[in-house]
């Protein structure tokens, strides 16, 4: 007995002897530090909670920097002339406002196709986006060279910018995110590039499920498409989910239902050879999951596998507020992942899968 094991790594045995001395050594001789499999963590958990402490310092040292504007200050510095390149730059990569009027007349509603409303939503949002981005830039650029006055949501993004970080006047419209401000521009442009494509070429074959405003109107199409051609009312449908050996194309669209990628999964893998949840491999803290296959099907006949029932959010700070939809911002629903290993363990590993990284 005194040989047994609490832990994988055998840092933590049973006592030799049950004495009071003698578990009082026993207690002193184990690890001044411990581990993550003490909490049911993974290793990779360590690695973590590092980068996130270290993101805190280095955030916390970018608030501390001091940043002097003024609106007719020039640009004569290396910080101004620095601004200027940068905004002059996103700006010349930004493109036009889409048409929402000329996309309705190529995609009109249609009562069993919801794809072309949430389309059109999706343009309305990324618009209203798209237009803070390019006026707030426009102005900073003249700002900066004294061509006009810095106002204080200018000056704001002036700072913003010089410390890398995201505009407050953009997060105010954008979708949630926790990329610095160079991923967040071009995470931005290929959300909009997907959007393009969409319209130029038709509903892709594989949607990806990261570049939706709002993730969760897109499901409900789907969904909607499903009942209201089988007829069935939309509260007695859910997802039932197949993931599939496919990486991230596809030659066919599914018989029903959609195929889905762009999902993170933290805290665990997707083992591609037991088509099962899987334990982490070392130092890698995320896997990208294969295509899935989203089936609607009714309620009640879900009878699930031995599976893992993983939350989607869309950032890793897993934490949002409720709309006015009564949606969250950052939750957008669960997946069955299949696993031969109880859903506590994961629970505990903390897993969960995110539309987008944090770099």
């Amino acid at each position: 007995m005194s040989s047994y094991s609490f832990s994988p790594s055998g840092d933590y045995l049973m006592p030799p002897s049950m004495d009071y001395n003698s578990v009082l050594e026993h207690i002193k001789a184990l690890p001044l530090i411990a581990r993550p499999e003490v909490f049911g963590l993974h290793e990779n958990a360590d690695i973590t909670k590092d980068n996130k402490e270290t993101a805190g310092l280095l955030f916390g040292c970018l608030l501390t920097q001091t940043s002097i504007t003024s609106g007719g200050g020039g640009a004569d510095g290396a910080e101004g002339g620095g601004v200027v390149e940068l905004t002059r730059d996103m700006e010349a990569r930004l493109p036009a406002p889409y048409d929402v009027y000329e996309v309705s007349l190529k995609y009109p509603v249609q009562y069993y196709n919801s794809m072309n409303t949430v389309l059109k939503q999706e343009l309305i949002r990324y618009n209203r986006l798209l237009s803070v981005v390019a006026r707030t830039l426009h102005g900073v650029y003249l700002a900066a060279q004294g061509l006009a006055i810095m106002s204080a949501e200018l000056e704001e993004c002036n700072n913003a910018f010089v410390k890398g970080i995201v505009p407050a006047a953009w997060m105010s419209k954008s979708y949630p995110s926790m990329k610095p401000l160079g991923s967040y521009v071009a995470d931005f442009l290929s959300r909009l590039k997907f959007l393009q494509d969409w319209i130029d070429e038709g509903p892709p074959v594989v949607f990806w499920l990261s570049g939706f405003y709002f993730t969760q109107s897109f499901l409900t199409g789907v969904l909607q498409n499903y009942s209201r051609h089988n007829r069935i009312p939309i509260d007695q449908v859910h997802f039932e989910f197949t993931i599939t050996s496919l990486e991230s194309e596809c030659e066919e669209e599914p018989s029903f239902g959609v195929y889905c990628k762009g999902l993170f999964l933290e805290g665990a893998r997707w083992n591609r050879e037991t088509m099962q949840l899987d334990e982490s491999y070392p130092k890698i803290l995320f896997d990208t999951i294969p295509i899935i296959w989203f089936q609607p099907a009714l309620i009640v006949n879900f009878n699930p596998p031995p599976c893992y029932f993983c939350p989607i959010y869309k950032t890793s700070e897993r934490r949002g507020v409720l709309a006015t939809t009564g949606h969250s911002s950052n939750f957008v629903m669960y997946i069955t992942l299949l696993s031969d290993i109880p859903q506590k363990h994961w629970i505990n590993r903390g897993v969960a899968s995110l539309t987008q990284l944090d770099d």
